[in-house]
């Protein structure tokens, strides 16, 4: 028995666009200042746009790397993937897909981060609160969008 995945590359994109809206307010009006205070960051007041590109294009690679892998990882917990029975509501399958990607993938990095990095605690809760949430935004994305 084979599974049948499908990439649904609008699914994947839009999920992209949907995380790095969430991202932008996330780490700017939401909780910018909390982030840079916990990572010691000073910033200016407005960043230089030319110093912005890099970090924006790298975020956008990694998020639909991320966006790509959850297409996948959603449609294997698809009963019909399997050809074994029907389906349940698409969240179910998006939101097993997104927990269990951070609970195995992005905590433990996070956790290294504070071993090794010598990361706060503060923004390992901060950076995994973030991490789930955006997960479950590009989970769910995929998982309704097929």
């Amino acid at each position: 028995m084979h599974p049948q995945i499908y990439l649904n590359w609008t699914a994947i994109v839009a999920a992209v666009v949907a995380s790095f809206v969430f991202g932008w307010l996330w780490h700017g009006p939401l909780f910018g200042k909390l982030w840079c205070k916990l990572m010691k960051i000073t910033m200016p007041k407005k960043p230089d746009p030319k110093a912005m590109l890099r970090p924006m294009a790298l975020t956008i690679l990694g998020t639909f790397l991320i966006a790509y892998v959850m297409n996948s990882n959603v449609a294997v917990w698809r009963p019909s993937t399997w050809s074994v029975g029907a389906d349940a509501a698409p969240y179910v399958y998006g939101f097993f897909a997104g927990f269990f990607v951070w609970l195995g993938y992005f905590i433990p990095q996070q956790l290294s981060a504070v071993a090794w990095e010598r990361r706060s605690w503060g923004i390992f809760g901060l950076n995994l609160a973030f991490h789930f949430i955006n997960l479950q935004i590009i989970a769910m994305i995929v998982a309704h969008w097929r």
